[in-house]
């Protein structure tokens, strides 16, 4: 029953901070997704596993679908989207995998795409909105994080089918779990973590309101600890590539810089002073390295594409399925590669529709790389998105994580539209009564 009431909660809230701007939305939304995993943990109930499911609809019934953004660019993106979609969409009438296990890939295929429209209009009241309300979330993120590393992940997330993933992962030096803090998982935590730093960044960097600045340092802050109590090493990977990125190549003024090198400074230290932080030291295992990479590329994937040119049905090649439908489906394949789930299940038609898009996003860099407000961001939104893309075939779950495929897809809409060329965005943002402002010319620094 709670589960039940959670997810009405979760439409109606979404619906409603929908209904006022797309940055109220969006922080509503997330705020069930960073507390998803942590729920459905403790509510082993078949409802528990649509919250977010709920709170998505809910957002997008929020959305006037039919008032087209005129700006350039924004067809495209819809025009994407719509691809994207249908094509799942006319595989759950074939007759490869049961309805509910089709249904339940469905999801995974489809239920994030449309937020590529949403983020097509994401602007500058939205993005400060966003940018607040994820440090918050980083911050509350990170209390459960310590509590757990203190108190130990069993108090929090109990044994059950749901965290079996969870405690298999009890690799870190002393067998100690990873943190999962409020997600689904260590690596969704580390994951979101390190996709809210280019927000972050531009609000510190960007805002003119002193309480965001300092909002928007500890979210940094938590965002830093929070990739190291995860334990994943890609995701410290790219904390650390998008850190010499800002530092080396973004404009700021010199104490920015120096509170900026003394945040690294401070992780680095709490890396090194704590053995439970430095799993990222495996990296120069080259053996496992090796071995990791050519069983995620080489193996089955061309049997796949032999033995399934059409798939072998949505749910049936690695979308994560719910442990009481598990049983249902036919010929499960896996591997630890999104391009061979996206082929397992779409077939050739639905690869090739990706990787379309994927070579169309990588074109439109030139314009994420653009002069104007929240540049810093926008680049770095569009690098991480690139590199999460690029390295997408040594694991899986990028495009069903919850809640960082939310944000992945959202920014990869903002940043292939134009940047506005006035620091407010130009207009009120809200869907009902948008108000026009008087534009400023913008002039980059």
């Amino acid at each position: 029953m709670l589960a039940i009431i959670l997810s009405i909660l979760a439409f109606v809230s979404c619906f409603l901070a929908g209904r006022r701007s797309i940055g109220k939305g969006l922080v509503v939304l997330l705020t069930f997704g960073y507390f998803y995993g942590i729920v459905r943990a403790n509510l082993l109930t078949t409802f528990s596993h649509f919250i977010f499911d709920a709170g998505m609809l809910g957002l997008y019934l929020s959305y006037p679908w039919l008032s087209a953004s005129r700006e350039k660019g924004a067809e495209t993106v819809r025009v994407w989207a719509a691809l994207l979609i249908l094509w799942p969409l006319l595989l759950v009438a074939l007759p490869f995998q049961p309805l509910l296990i089709s249904l339940v890939g469905l999801r995974g295929s489809v239920f994030f795409i449309p937020l590529l429209v949403l983020g097509s209009r994401l602007k500058g009241k939205s993005l400060i909105e966003l940018s607040v309300g994820l440090a918050v979330l980083n911050v509350i993120a990170l209390g459960f994080g310590v509590a757990e590393y203190i108190l130990g992940v069993p108090r929090f997330f109990p044994v059950s089918p749901v965290t079996q993933i969870m405690y298999a992962s009890n690799d870190v030096a002393g067998g100690f779990l990873r943190i999962p803090a409020t997600f689904s998982g260590a690596h969704a935590y580390g994951g979101m973590m390190v996709s809210t730093m280019p927000y972050l960044i531009g609000l510190w960097t960007g805002s003119q309101q002193g309480w965001h600045r300092l909002l928007a340092m500890a979210g940094i802050a938590a965002a830093m600890i929070g990739v190291l109590m995860s334990a994943t090493r890609s995701n410290f990977i790219f904390g650390c590539a998008m850190i010499a990125f800002v530092f080396f190549t973004s404009r700021m003024n010199r104490r920015h810089r120096v509170f900026f090198l003394l945040f690294v400074i401070g992780a680095g230290i709490a890396a090194l002073a704590n053995p439970r932080f430095q799993r990222f030291k495996s990296l120069d295992d080259t053996s496992y390295i090796t071995e990791r990479v050519a069983g995620s590329v080489n193996r089955g994937f061309w049997e796949i594409l032999a033995d399934y040119p059409m798939g072998n049905g949505l749910g049936g090649g690695g979308t994560s399925i719910p442990y009481f439908l598990e049983g249902q489906v036919r010929n499960p394949i896996g591997m630890e590669n999104e391009y061979a789930r996206i082929l397992a299940e779409q077939g050739i038609v639905g690869l090739l529709l990706w990787l379309f898009f994927l070579t169309w996003f990588f074109y439109r860099g030139r314009v994420a790389f653009e002069n104007g407000p929240w540049n810093t961001t926008r680049r770095l939104n569009w690098c991480l998105i690139a590199v999460c893309f690029g390295t997408a075939w040594i694991g899986t779950g990028l495009l069903t994580s919850i809640p960082g495929t939310a944000l992945l897809i959202i920014g990869a809409g903002w940043v292939v539209m134009p940047p506005e060329t006035h620091p407010t965005g130009g207009q009120q943002d809200g869907w009902r009564g948008q108000v026009e402002q008087r534009q400023k010319v913008y002039v980059p620094a």
